[in-house]
């Protein structure tokens, strides 16, 4: 499932590549928003050259762990993610890619990948 040996040099930019932390298979989380609604609306797979793709050509690619391939969002659905941002957490282990979504972001046709429903949870509540 390895979709790039993470010894061999990537073109993703050392500076960035040496900040990042990886699993086991080369890859990290990447959670993508809505960029002027903060709507979250996928989490997906990345990278270093999926990354390096994200952040050189405006549209989002991730890699897709079932296919062992990369995945241009929206390259046969029409469904693009046109990048606004791409910002590294504060462990270096998950981007947020902020995107305007064209459609939607979900493989089962809905807006956001996250609407199958609430689960039932103790509300918290600041004293």
């Amino acid at each position: 499932m390895v979709p790039m040996d993470s010894a061999r040099p990537s073109g993703l930019d050392p500076e960035i590549a040496n900040r990042l932390k990886r699993d086991e298979h080369g890859l990290f989380p990447a959670i993508t928003q809505q960029y002027d609604t903060g709507e979250v609306l996928m989490l997906a797979w990345m990278d270093d050259e999926a990354l390096r793709r994200t952040l050189t050509t405006g549209r989002c690619t991730y890699w897709s762990r079932s296919r062992r391939e990369y995945w241009l969002k929206g390259a046969t659905s029409g469904h693009v993610q046109w990048v606004k941002s791409v910002s590294l957490d504060c462990d270096g282990d998950t981007v947020l890619v902020k995107v305007d979504q064209v459609g939607a972001a979900c493989h089962t046709d809905d807006r956001t990948c996250f609407d199958a429903g609430e689960l039932p949870v103790v509300v918290g509540a600041q004293p």
